[in-house]
């Protein structure tokens, strides 16, 4: 993955589709239209990405405006229909000892460009750099940064490394809910360095594991703070009788279940520090979460939501 990327992404999908957890969640999980263009991708090339798709890593580099994608994947290709396909929309040439093959994106914004690794192994970009990309070198302190949090994580089929650009704040607030807002987490997320968050499927449920690290101990400390009094809001919120009036009981159960199993912990490894947040996803919650969401009566005029950031013991 490039270095200079500020989110990788990986999962092993030959792992998680054995995972009778991913059985449930394919099955409960909504299923998009078919895309005529990806009907006749499949149709001229054989390749299904439900089926034929193993491991895949993607990392993405923010430059200005841009979002510029590099992707690599493991499967089960037909290199010559796929070259064919290719030839139908745009061209393949030699360069530096590498084909690559480029065709228009969907949105006709860039191209996309690939080429073929090895036989099981295709490398894809919307950025020109695609050899450079495959032949950078990877001998750096970016290197290590990424690769030490790559080998924590490398028990788990399926996790995302964030390199902080002091935006992950600004994101939760933009896309919470206004009642679930808090201006003091969104200011906490903007001073880690690097989130971390990994799934591992154990039977009918998943496992998952989010990490934020930073250089301050008070930073830490008041984040662990925070996100207790978050949980110890949210069983008091779940217990009140308004809520156990409009919202269903099993659905109710599946949330106060999850609150209560989540686990804060501060890790300390010297140069940063850490807080994990640990729980689990069952059947349970996915069908609270499929149920529609109770009509709630707004709240009177003048009243103000909760401050966060009270320190419980």
């Amino acid at each position: 993955m490039p270095t200079d990327a500020s989110f990788v992404f990986f999962a092993d999908l030959g792992k998680l589709r054995q995972a009778p957890f991913f059985s449930a969640l394919y099955s409960w999980a909504p299923r998009p239209q078919a895309d005529p263009d990806y009907a006749q991708f499949l149709k001229e090339t054989g390749f299904d990405y439900e089926r034929d798709l193993d491991r895949i890593a993607i990392a993405v580099e923010k430059r200005g405006m841009d979002s510029l994608l590099f992707a690599v994947a493991d499967g089960r290709f037909d290199r010559r229909r796929i070259a064919a396909y290719a030839l139908k929309l745009g061209l393949c040439e030699t360069y530096k000892g590498h084909e690559i093959c480029s065709v228009p994106a969907s949105d006709n914004s860039r191209k996309i460009s690939f080429t073929f690794w090895r036989t099981d192994r295709i490398a894809l970009t919307n950025d020109s750099r695609l050899v450079d990309l495959l032949t950078a070198s990877q001998k750096n302190a970016d290197t290590r940064e990424w690769q030490t949090r790559f080998e924590r994580l490398a028990g788990s089929p399926m996790f995302a490394v964030i390199r902080q650009d002091a935006a992950a704040g600004a994101a939760l607030a933009a896309q919470a809910p206004g009642g679930f807002r808090s201006p003091q987490l969104s200011t906490l997320l903007d001073q880690l360095q690097w989130i971390t968050i990994a799934g591992k499927p154990d039977g009918d449920r998943m496992r998952v594991v989010a990490e934020g690290e930073c250089n301050a101990d008070a930073t830490a400390q008041q984040l662990s703070d925070l996100l207790n009094g978050i949980l110890v809001l949210a069983q008091a919120g779940l217990n009140d009788s308004k809520t156990r009036k409009q919202l269903d009981p099993a659905a109710r159960e599946a949330y106060l279940e999850l609150v209560k199993g989540v686990d804060v912990s501060r890790i300390d490894r010297g140069e940063t520090k850490a807080v994990r947040l640990v729980f689990d996803v069952t059947p349970k919650f996915l069908d609270a979460a499929r149920a529609p969401a109770p009509n709630t009566a707004p709240a009177p005029a003048g009243k103000r939501a909760p401050k966060m950031g009270t320190r419980h013991k």
